[in-house]
């Protein structure tokens, strides 16, 4: 088991490195994380979600992932409560306090997923949540050391040097932890270094002696890292993430960074496109003047919608429109885009019904179960071939929906566009990681796409699996596992 001593330290991106590796190595590996906090989520192949580290991490194992990879997410809806997800289906809502009292009743389907992965493979790689050493959540602790003691597993602990301070980080987890949490710890890495490592050799001593645990590596910052899906929003709401390129480019795409914008890794090879110019609009900023608007997913439609009125980003939007600009909605997105949302349940809280953008001519009512499915077909736009996957809640009608965006290989139709096809949104979530979609979408707003895709993190994988074999001791670390 990985484990941090903070969050955003690289655990993801390291575990899905190493499930490339020992994959590499003729190993049957598997990720697993007991339980996971975000709103970028992926479908299953047994028809749930976890949380898109574990997809990722899954697809470096070359195999299709499973909500056992992921039994507990939660996916925040307020600044202090979340959905939770276990086992790939809702379980129910709760804020940070009541989900305390919860967390012992969730080991069970946690210890659960976790023999059944073990049955399955010869290696599962562990990640932790947050900080190891967050002592005062120790009590029925499901996701650090509660996690590790339970299933008995080997813990090796990481801290980020690119943060400033990791010796303090690492040491002083030790310090604050319970002798038999300490005890478990057999390890340590320091990620993310920068520069000539022989100036960090009497740090790694000095960890070494303080902790009594094995330096274990010392890893170089990866700097292709920005290729790979990333877990959550923590970048961009550190202003980081995708920062704008340079006026150079032939196109400007914006994306308003709304409050509990969901699965913003749609996006990321949008991002990547050399032409492309991609914008994550931060809150309190206007929407520049742009060729596409593109309104993302997000938790809580209707909060969100009040969230880019407050931002005055529906008069941004409004300008936009009037200049013959385009503007794409996905999911939630789409939904803000039409007459109405309507929650007559109170499913994302109160039971309301708001006004909408008026940019698309329909309703849309928040209904039904959730729908989690891997779809694919063909755009009726433009021809193109696409997959992806739904993953909503609602049903949305009206005129608009008589001119589809998408429609399904088994028939189903998705999505709406404007008379002028100046406006479209649907409900499939990831069409840009497929390049005939991508090629197809940046043709609309006038530019070319030269960007291979997939290819590119298959390759950013296995140079991450290469990455951490020159500066990892796997075997020591395989030898812990043993």
């Amino acid at each position: 088991m990985l484990q941090g001593t903070g969050s955003d330290v690289g655990k993801s991106l390291i575990i899905a490195g190493l499930c490339r590796a020992f994959t590499q190595r003729g190993m049957r590996v598997l990720p697993f994380k007991p339980q996971n906090m975000s709103n970028n989520a992926a479908v299953t192949a047994d028809g749930g979600e976890i949380g898109r580290a574990q997809a990722l991490q899954a697809r470096a194992c070359s195999i299709a992932p499973h909500t056992d990879m992921n039994p507990v997410l939660l996916k925040p809806q307020s600044e202090t409560g979340a959905q939770i997800i276990v086992q790939g289906r809702i379980f129910g809502t709760a804020r940070a306090r009541d989900y305390q009292r919860l967390k012992p009743r969730l080991m069970e389907p946690v210890l659960e997923s976790f023999e059944s992965l073990k049955a399955r493979c010869d290696l599962v790689l562990v990640e932790g949540a947050g900080s190891a050493a967050e002592v005062n959540l120790r009590a029925h602790d499901i996701a650090n050391m509660g996690f590790a003691s339970a299933a008995d597993v080997p813990v090796v602990l990481m801290g980020d040097i690119d943060r400033g301070g990791v010796i303090a980080q690492i040491v002083g987890t030790r310090v604050v932890m319970a002798p038999d949490d300490a005890a478990r710890i057999k390890g340590f890495l320091v990620n993310r270094f920068r520069g000539d490592p022989t100036l960090f050799a009497d740090g790694m001593r000095l960890i070494a002696e303080r902790t009594g645990w094995q330096a274990l590596g010392l890893i170089p910052h990866f700097s292709a890292a920005g290729r790979l899906p990333a877990e959550d929003a923590a970048g961009l709401e550190r202003g980081g993430g995708h920062e704008r390129a340079g006026r150079d480019k032939a196109v400007t795409i914006a994306i308003p960074r709304l409050s509990r914008l969901a699965n913003f890794d749609d996006f990321d090879p949008l991002a990547q496109e050399p032409g492309v110019d991609l914008v994550f609009v931060a809150p309190g900023r206007p929407l520049p003047v742009c060729d596409l608007v593109i309104l993302p997913g997000s938790k809580a439609t209707i909060a969100d919608l009040r969230f880019l009125r407050a931002q005055g980003w529906d008069i941004d939007l409004a300008a936009h429109v009037r200049r013959g600009g385009k503007v794409a909605g996905i999911c939630a997105g789409m939904q803000m885009l039409g007459r109405a949302v309507s929650d007559p349940n109170g499913m994302e809280g109160v039971a309301e019904t708001v006004p909408g953008l008026g940019l698309l001519d329909l309703a849309t009512e928040l209904t039904g179960s959730k729908r989690l499915e891997a779809v694919e077909g063909v755009s009726l736009a433009d021809g193109a071939a696409f997959r992806g996957y739904e993953m909503h809640i609602g049903i949305s009608t009206g005129p608009a929906m008589a001119q589809p965006w998408l429609q399904m290989n088994d028939g189903r139709l998705d999505g709406a566009r404007s008379a002028d096809d100046l406006i479209r949104g649907c409900y499939v979530h990831g069409l840009f990681n497929d390049d005939a979609q991508r090629t197809a979408l940046l043709g609309w707003i006038g530019v070319s796409s030269s960007l291979a895709y997939e290819a590119n993190v298959e390759a950013t994988l296995d140079a991450l699996a290469q990455h951490l074999e020159a500066c990892i001791d796997l075997d020591g670390l395989l030898a812990l596992a043993r």
